[in-house]
């Protein structure tokens, strides 16, 4: 299926989103403020070493030290260490970023190495030649493996995996990757001689140069940029190692947004809400939370032409196509629930689950799906290597602290006449003023005016009012006068 890629520029961020037939498929944001460190390879020095958890802390030169399991470790035998004999306290070493720092986690690092080209991963501290599992004809992956093992010279040193866009090229370019690559690690060589711990020593491409490297493949007819820097940047970078996508590249200037004029805009606040209607009139809900993310689906409003059976089928159907693409929209990580209508027949099961096998496999993103749980639920995980699109346009909210639900006027003044009961059994005020919201001092001069009159009468002291326009609803203070 023809796919068409469209990059939106401005100084602070670079947005990308991949197109299918008019649909966003997938989308990208990278901000200059905050760009991901993943594949970045630095000098770091160890801080602290953990038996017990046998991983190790990091400075890399970043805010929190990174985490390095013992498994993450690479060794040139097959007998492993603990970690406690192969590092200690300021030990320096070459390690590279496997996972974006997300919420309060530092990074993960591995100290196994390796460099992406265009259709080759060198691997450094390796000797074979793997190939992407994704290419899974047996002759090829053979071909391709014996094509690049005579080009390389006997004293190469290195490993390589062939990555899966070779497999989508007539004549995989292998010794241009092969050029670039050894120029990338040699200079890396270079610079850890005289680098201090901790320090950057390789950075990944921005995203702009990724997309040819990464998304561009046989199906790719378009990419449109709309800043003419970035466009010129691409075009010399896809010519010097791409030079089947220069023809793909075009400078958009038109006047109206890029993403505007194509929808993208629309989808992205579309893909920040928990609702997405179908369709056919059903509906699926999103939940995420720091555990796990859920997906519900609901056949609202369609009701079908045949019988119910067959309405909770096709619904069941079309969100199987709807969430895989929701979740690469969100960049959804870690556990994914996603609860279908259920279903009384197992052909009807089996044929939704192989419909969402199929969405699923679009992905770039490493996948595991089971199947229907006894529940009717089917659990999945996807690899979760940065922050979900949630998480990186927003933040939570700051009158509910992210719960999705803030507590009622009227909780709120009972908490305020508790909390005026505690403050009269400490101090002996001559009045105590209520300093709160619209909402919470309209309830207290009409349904509740009897309780605070009450409380007055109670402790024997005056009690004020006050509207605080700038206090959201749960927020309040009692001033003692």
């Amino acid at each position: 299926m023809s796919e068409e890629i469209l990059i939106n520029v401005t100084p602070q961020e670079t947005r990308v989103a991949v197109m299918q037939l008019g649909v966003v498929q997938d989308l990208h944001i990278e901000r200059s403020s905050s760009r991901g460190i993943v594949s970045n390879i630095y000098l770091g020095k160890v801080k602290r070493v953990l038996p017990g958890m046998q991983s190790a802390f990091i400075d890399i030169g970043m805010e929190r030290s990174a985490f390095l399991h013992v498994a993450d470790i690479w060794e040139n035998n097959a007998d492993p260490k603990p970690i406690e004999r192969v590092l200690h306290e300021g030990q320096s070493l070459m390690v590279q970023v496997i996972k974006e720092p997300i919420g309060s986690k530092g990074a993960r690092l591995s100290t196994q190495l390796s460099i992406a080209g265009r259709v080759l991963v060198y691997l450094p501290q390796e000797s074979h030649i793997g190939v992407s599992q994704r290419i899974d004809n047996e002759e090829q992956r053979e071909a391709l493996r014996s094509r690049l093992q005579a080009l390389l010279a006997p004293e190469h040193k290195g490993g390589y995996i062939i990555r899966t866009v070779a497999e989508a090229d007539e004549e995989p370019d292998f010794i241009a990757d092969v050029d670039y690559l050894n120029k990338l690690w040699s200079a890396l060589q270079n610079a850890v001689k005289t680098a201090g711990a901790p320090q950057l020593l390789y950075q990944e491409l921005d995203i702009s140069l990724r997309v040819l490297r990464d998304f561009v493949s046989q199906h790719t007819t378009r990419i449109q940029i709309d800043s003419r820097a970035t466009f010129q940047k691409m075009k010399d970078f896809a010519a010097a190692y791409i030079p089947s996508a220069v023809d793909t590249l075009e400078h958009y200037p038109g006047v109206r947004p890029l993403f505007d004029l194509y929808g993208v805009e629309e989808e992205i606040e579309r893909a920040l809400s928990k609702r997405v209607d179908l369709k056919s009139g059903g509906y699926l809900i999103i939940d995420q939370t720091e555990a796990l993310t859920t997906v519900d689906v609901n056949t609202g409003g369609y009701v079908g032409l045949r019988n119910f059976d067959d309405t909770i089928f096709k619904t069941n159907l079309e969100a199987t196509q709807v969430i895989a693409r929701q979740l690469r929209l969100r960049n959804l990580g870690g556990i994914i629930i996603c609860d279908f209508i259920d279903m009384d027949t197992l052909e009807h099961r089996d044929a939704v689950l192989d419909e969402f096998k199929k969405a699923l496999a679009r992905d770039h993103t490493r996948i595991s799906v089971s199947g229907f749980s006894s529940l009717g639920l089917v659990e999945m995980t996807r690899k979760r290597t940065r922050e979900s699109l949630a998480h990186l346009l927003c933040e939570p909210c700051p009158t509910c602290k992210g719960r999705g639900e803030v507590k009622t006027p009227q909780t709120v003044c009972y908490e305020v006449l508790r909390e005026i009961v505690r403050e009269a059994r400490q101090f002996n005020a001559k009045e105590y003023r209520i300093l709160a919201s619209q909402q919470v001092v309209d309830l207290f001069l009409d349904e509740e005016s009897q309780a605070l009159a009450q409380l007055s009468d109670f402790i024997s002291k005056p009690i004020s009012l006050q509207v605080e326009s700038t206090y959201v609803q749960e927020q309040y203070d009692v001033i003692l006068m």
